[in-house]
Formats: C-alpha cells, structure tokens, sequence
C-alpha cells in the first residue's frame, strides 16, 4: 500500500511494504518486502533497504545508507552522509553507512557517515553514534559507549 499523499517515484519496491502519508521516495531507491515506512519519510536515490524493516516517522535515508533485514529505526533518527559538508559544495563520493541484519536505532539518534551498526546491536534513544558499533552490543550517550552485551531474541 503506497497512501495517495506519498510521491513515490522507485519501482523497485518489495511486496506487503507499506508507505504511508508524506513520503518521498526517489527513484533509484531499493526497498525490500514487508516493509513499514511511516509518515514523513525521505529516502533518496542510492539507498538499499532490506526487507522487514521498519522505518518510524521523521526519517530521511540519504545516499550512501543500506539498511539490512530486520531493522528497526526510531522516529527521528537523522543519518549523515557527508563529513565536511557546505553548501552548493558536494564530495566525489558520499559516506557509505551499513546497518546490519537485526539492529535497532532508538529515537532521535544521530548516527555520523561512514558508520556500520553490527548484526543484532541497539542504540539507545538519544544516543549520538560517532563510531562502528559491533554486533549484539547496546550503546548510549552523547558520544554513544557501550553498556553491555544483549541477546537477540
């Protein structure tokens, strides 16, 4: 289901993915099945996203950001894509960031370009990423550190 208010301009959209109010969807954006992409969603041209993802409100995907299966991102998490950046001023290439099978990025998050969450991590509401995170680790804070190991069951 794709709601009439969403401009969605990709084709290569997953079967059972819901995009809901307000989203944009640029067209060279891969979008796996089963999906959840909540209000106000932006997801630019070179983003890969896997399937069983849920994406909440207020989230935009820039270039570079592949998001693996079974991933939850908060509302508001923002990811960047571009460490010096200025305007009208553009890299040769922009950051790539990975966020592996099963992590979950707690609201508001920040998470910096360049970045890979491992396979089963969470990040903590709130939480600024300025680092890779290894797998089954949860992190908070501003900077994000680790807080323990969790299962992922």
């Amino acid at each position: 289901m794709i709601h009439p208010s969403s401009e969605v301009h990709s084709r290569n959209i997953g079967s059972n993915t819901t995009i809901w109010q307000y989203c944009v969807i640029l067209k060279n954006a891969v979008i796996g099945k089963n999906c959840n992409i909540n209000f106000n969603v932006f997801i630019e041209n070179d983003v890969i996203v896997g399937d069983n993802v849920t994406i909440k409100s207020g989230v935009q995907l820039w270039d570079g950001i592949r998001i693996e299966d079974n991933v939850f991102i908060g509302p508001n998490v923002t990811f960047t894509n571009d460490k010096y950046p200025r305007s009208k001023r553009y890299p040769d290439r922009f950051q790539s960031t990975l966020i592996k099978k099963g992590a979950t990025i707690g609201a508001g998050s920040v998470i910096l370009g360049g970045i890979t969450i491992g396979e089963n991590a969470m990040i903590g509401a709130g939480s600024v990423v300025t680092k890779n995170i290894p797998s089954n680790e949860l992190w908070v804070g501003n900077p994000a550190k680790f807080i323990k190991m969790i299962s992922c069951q």
